[in-house]
């Protein structure tokens, strides 16, 4: 069964389109097993396979046979430079926040929530104009304005980062409108990096 088109980048056929560009696009340097493809995307291994096909044969990705694996990556072909571009617009916030924001020295939560993250789950609306980031935890402040910085840099569009305490974030009370509003839409999740104490 075919998808909707996303939400982020209506231009796509689907969701599961959009997803294995941004997969492999804005990793160019990866290289990734149908199987493994399919669980980054959450799609069926057929469906992958037709989408890594005709993307093969438009000269977007390209594959290689070791063993019985197939293996996936960024092609070279003319239209992977301005499409990783629109692709990196439209979906790479998420992978631009977990680089830049991800380690945040004593982050306990990192999440974009609003018009981006609303679009990402693919409800109806214009088009985003910023991308608004909630950091939880004892963070330096200079640290996550340089980390959103980096990240307008990047993505062409306004980071706006919010920092919480985990006190106030676990608590959200009623009269925090903010985290209320937060805490009651759709947001995106993003890990955070490891630190070796883990």
């Amino acid at each position: 069964m075919r998808s909707n088109a996303p939400s982020l980048l209506p231009v796509l056929r689907s969701r599961l389109q959009a997803g294995v560009l941004a997969a492999t696009l804005l990793n160019p340097e990866q290289e990734h097993s149908i199987t493994e493809l399919a669980e980054l995307v959450g799609g069926s291994l057929s469906g992958v396979h037709d989408e890594v096909r005709r993307l093969e044969e438009a000269g977007i990705l390209q594959t290689r046979q070791v063993g019985r694996t197939r293996l996936v990556r960024a092609g070279t072909g003319p239209l992977v430079e301005p499409l990783t571009r629109l692709i990196e617009l439209a979906f790479g916030p998420k992978q631009v926040v977990e680089e830049e924001f991800g380690s945040l020295g004593n982050a306990v939560e990192l999440m974009i929530f609003g018009s981006w993250a609303a679009r990402y789950h693919d409800e109806p609306g214009p088009e985003p104009k910023d991308i608004d980031v909630l950091v939880v935890g004892p963070v330096d402040r200079g640290e996550v304005y340089a980390a959103a910085d980096r990240a307008e840099k990047r993505l062409g569009r306004a980071v706006n980062p919010t920092v919480v305490s985990a006190k106030r974030w676990a608590a959200q009370s009623l009269e925090d409108a903010l985290l209320q509003d937060i805490s009651s839409r759709r947001v995106v999740k993003i890990p955070l990096a490891r630190t070796e104490k883990e």
